[in-house]
C-alpha cells in the first residue's frame, strides 16, 4: 500500500423527522497527491465565473446566475479521471423500523455510513476519511467509525484505513464538491421539483454519468457509484 486517498464526505437529509422522504450521504474520493491541484482548480473556477474565492459552494445555494459555475464545476468533476464519487441512498425513511432492530435513528445513521465507505476501501491503498462536522458530539461514534471499518478490512493496526476526521467543510473544497453531488442525487431521489438551476445541474450529471441517480449501479462503477439500500422485507 503506498498511495493516499482522501475521501471526503457529507449527507443529506439524515435527520429522523425532517419532513424529507430520502436520506442520501455521499463520499468524494481524491488522491491526497492531487488534492490541492484539484483544489487550485475549483479557485480557478470561482475567478472565471466572478465568484469571491472565500465564498462556500453549496448545492443549496444553486441560483439562475451562478449555474454556469455550477455546471462547469460537475465538467470539472467528470473530466479529472482521479475523483470519484459514491453514494447511498435510503428512498424512504418512513419505511425504517429501527425498533425491530434494538437501534437508534443515530445508529442506524453510522450503519450507513460503513455501508458509503466500506465499498471504498481497497488492500491497494491507504485512506484518510473526513466527514463535515455537524455537532460536538460526533467525536466518539467517529472513532467507532473508524474502528469497526477497520476491522471489516483486517487493518488492525489502522495502517490502511489511517483516520476519520470531522471538518468544517468552508475549508475544504472538495467537501464542497461533495454537497453538489449529494445534493443532486438527494433532489433526483425526493421527487420533488427542484429549482430550474438545479434541475440543470442533474440534468448535466445525468448526461455525463449516463445515469438516473434512482438506481443501483454495479458495484464495481468508480467514477459515479450509487448503491439504493432497502429495508430487508423490501428487498
Amino acid at each position: 500500500m503506498s498511495d493516499v486517498i482522501h475521501l471526503y464526505c457529507d449527507e443529506s437529509c439524515h435527520l429522523e423527522h425532517d419532513g424529507q422522504k430520502a436520506m442520501v450521504l455521499g463520499a468524494l474520493g481524491c488522491p491526497a497527491a492531487t488534492r490541492k491541484l484539484v483544489g487550485r482548480r475549483i479557485k480557478a473556477l470561482k475567478k472565471a465565473h466572478g465568484i469571491p474565492s472565500q465564498r462556500e459552494i453549496k448545492w443549496t445555494q444553486i441560483s439562475p446566475s451562478q449555474v454556469a459555475f455550477y455546471l462547469d464545476l460537475v465538467d470539472l468533476f467528470f473530466d479529472d479521471p482521479s475523483l470519484g464519487f459514491r453514494a447511498v441512498v435510503v428512498p424512504d425513511k418512513n419505511a425504517l423500523d429501527h425498533q425491530r432492530f434494538q437501534q437508534s435513528h443515530d445508529d442506524f445513521y453510522y450503519k450507513m455510513w460503513w455501508q458509503l465507505l466500506t465499498r471504498l476501501v481497497d488492500d491497494q491503498h491507504r485512506f484518510r476519511v473526513f466527514i463535515d462536522i455537524k455537532d460536538t458530539n460526533s467525536a466518539t461514534k467517529l472513532e467507532k467509525l473508524h474502528e469497526v471499518l477497520c476491522n471489516t478490512h483486517y487493518d488492525f493496526d489502522h495502517s490502511r484505513v489511517l483516520g476519520v476526521e470531522a471538518v468544517h467543510s468552508h475549508h475544504v473544497p472538495l467537501l464542497q464538491l461533495a454537497d453538489v453531488l449529494i445534493g443532486a442525487v438527494s433532489l433526483a431521489n425526493r421527487g420533488l421539483d427542484g429549482s430550474t438551476a438545479k434541475n440543470q445541474v442533474i440534468s448535466r450529471i445525468r448526461d455525463r454519468s449516463r445515469l438516473s441517480l434512482m438506481k443501483s449501479t454495479p458495484p464495481s462503477a468508480r467514477k459515479f457509484n450509487v448503491f439504493v439500500w432497502r429495508p430487508q422485507e423490501a428487498q
